[in-house]
Parts: structure tokens; sequence; C-alpha cells
């Protein structure tokens, strides 16, 4: 904020809210200011939870009406605060409007990724929330392949999946789970379907898990019954290029950098044209976060970040293959956190 000359920064992002004073509700406004007051404005739904988890290092206001007009009534009491900085990334357009409006008496400015560039280093105990998102992913993984069969359908084993991670303790899905199979295992974001599995098929399943706030992102791919030799041939260059990629990362180098250490084998393999997305991304409070690794990312990768590893290959019509692990960028190297097979399993 010094840098910026703000004297005060609104948080509209809730990622970004609980992460500087611990609030877990879905509605909520923050300001914090340059002489470190920390307010918090939420609704009645929330007085005892705000209390709990945000009393130690926030204001806490129950707004019964307009949470805005509550952030106006607390503005008004910082007699020193003029500039105020606002997230442009989360911030809706009715929402600025209200800034121009209501808010005209403060001058205000939009600022870009303040507190993400915060999140993206993590502390010991984020690092233990997200292993533990991991391992119940892993669970949840390791039950459903025991009861996958031909026959079921995609929807049916995302059903087991989602049921699996919340009887192992997870709070929630960070996204949608992805279960493609047969030639739709080609879709990287494919929604699962009516389709039925079928002897042959490659299964791809991307999912997650989320322990206390913290996400795990996670993908693996069988086989169901034997591999033919074209699956082994694409497996082994993704399974090769994640272990690659998994072992050689480093916080410091850029996220290009990080990006050629999958993509440079799989071109090599000849492969190229058919991974068509990046290695991957941070994950932390949210499932998509800073930092990336891209092609186009220039920026380096920050110590203990944690980073997806996610190298697949894509071919239309025939099927996809990918594998993702989430890894510590750790000052001693990287530690990969989700510690599920990554040798190719035929189930029988």
């Amino acid at each position: 904020m010094q840098q910026a000359h703000l004297d005060a920064v609104l948080l509209t992002g809730l990622a970004n809210i609980r992460y500087l004073t611990g609030f877990a509700g879905s509605s909520a406004l923050g300001v914090v200011t340059c002489r470190s007051e920390v307010v918090l404005v939420t609704d009645f739904r929330y007085r005892t939870q705000a209390a709990e988890q945000a009393g130690d290092v926030a204001r806490v206001v129950i707004e019964g009406q307009s949470l805005w007009a509550g952030l106006w009534q607390q503005l008004a009491q910082l007699a020193y605060v003029a500039v105020v900085g606002f997230e442009g990334a989360h911030l809706l357009h009715r929402d600025f409007e209200r800034l121009l409006d209501a808010g005209a008496r403060w001058s205000w400015r939009p600022t870009a990724d303040l507190v993400e560039r915060l999140r993206e280093r993590k502390d010991a105990d984020e690092v233990a929330h997200i292993r533990e998102a991991g391992a119940v992913a892993v669970r949840a993984l390791e039950r459903t392949l025991a009861d996958v069969r031909p026959g079921l359908t995609e929807l049916a084993v995302a059903g087991m999946l989602e049921r699996a991670l919340r009887e192992g303790g997870s709070e929630g899905f960070p996204f949608e789970t992805i279960v493609a199979s047969g030639p739709r295992s080609a879709l990287p974001h494919a929604r699962a379907a009516a389709r039925e599995l079928a002897v042959g098929d490659l299964l791809l399943i991307d999912f997650g898990a989320v322990v206390a706030g913290y996400c795990a992102d996670v993908t693996r791919t069988v086989v169901l019954g034997r591999a033919d030799a074209r699956q082994r041939e694409v497996y082994e260059v993704v399974q090769a290029a994640n272990a690659l990629a998994s072992a050689r990362v480093r916080a410091g180098m850029t996220g290009r950098d990080g990006d050629a250490l999958a993509r440079d084998y799989i071109d090599g393999r000849g492969f190229g044209e058919a991974f068509g997305h990046s290695l991957g991304h941070g994950v932390g409070l949210e499932v998509h976060e800073a930092p990336r690794l891209a092609r186009s990312a220039d920026a380096a990768l920050p110590p203990d970040s944690v980073v997806t590893i996610e190298p697949g290959i894509y071919l239309p019509e025939w099927g996809g293959v990918r594998i993702e692990d989430d890894v510590h960028l750790a000052p001693d190297g990287p530690v990969v956190l989700t510690h599920f097979p990554r040798e190719l399993l035929e189930l029988s």
C-alpha cells in the first residue's frame, strides 16, 4: 500500500478476505488500512462465525441491511483514509458504480494482485493443509477405482468419487469433477456424461479435495482391462514428463522454464502438438491461483509456492492421458504432496 500510495485497500475477493482475516463466509467486504487497521463487514448469518474466525485480527461489523452501507459508515470513521485501492479482478461493474456514487468522497485506485502475491508463498500450516487435502483425494480415488467397472456411466463414477471425498473429510469440491472415458478423454475439461464405460477405454479422472479451506488438485488416467500398445506408448510419455518436471521444477526458475521441463520432453517424443494447455498453476485457497507454469509466464516461481504438474496428451477421436500432482517448491527442492501411483493401472 505504501508503494502504491494508498491509505487503505477494499477487499472484495472472498479468498483474499479469508487469507487476511480467517473469515470463511460467503458474504463480506474487508478494509485494510496503512495503519494496520482491519475492518470486516458481513451480515447477521455470520455473527458468530465472523467473531470466532476473524475477531482477533479485525473489527467485525454485522450489517443488518446492505454491506455497502456498513462499509461507508466504517470508512467515514477512518479520518486519515482518503485514497483507497480496490481489487480490479474481483469487483463487479455495478459495485464499481457504487464507488463512484455513494463512495464519491474517497479517491479510488485499481489494484492488481496485492494479496494474491502474498498468497503465492505458503507457510508450513498451508502446506500441511494442502498435503492433507491431497491425502483425502488419494484415498477417495483408491476407494472409487476399486469399484469401477464396465457399464457404469461417467456420471456414476463422478458420484462415487464425490461421495468418497465427502466421507473421507473433504469440505467440498474445488471444481466440477472431470470423468471422461474412451474418446471423450481427449477433451481436457470434459464434464462427466451419461456415456457408459467399456472394456479397453481410457478413463481420465481430474478432481480435488478441500481441507481447512485449502485445495488439492489431482488427475490420473487408467485403462479398463488390458492396455493396448498405443495406450501404453502415450501413457509412458506423459508419465515420464510428469516425473521429470516434478523432480526438476525449482523456485526461482521462470514459469516458462518450468513449463518447458515437460513440454520439451513431450515434443521430443513427437506429441508436442497434442499438449495444448500449460503445465500447471498455483494451488491454495483457490484451486487455480498464481503462479503459472506456461509458455507465456515470465515471472519467477516463488519459494514455498505449491504448483500443479499436469502434462497431458490428447488425440481427437482416440483419447487422452493426463497425470497431475501437487508439488511444493521447498527451499531444498520440490516435494510432491499427492502420493498416488504414476504407473499405468489396468482395471480388471
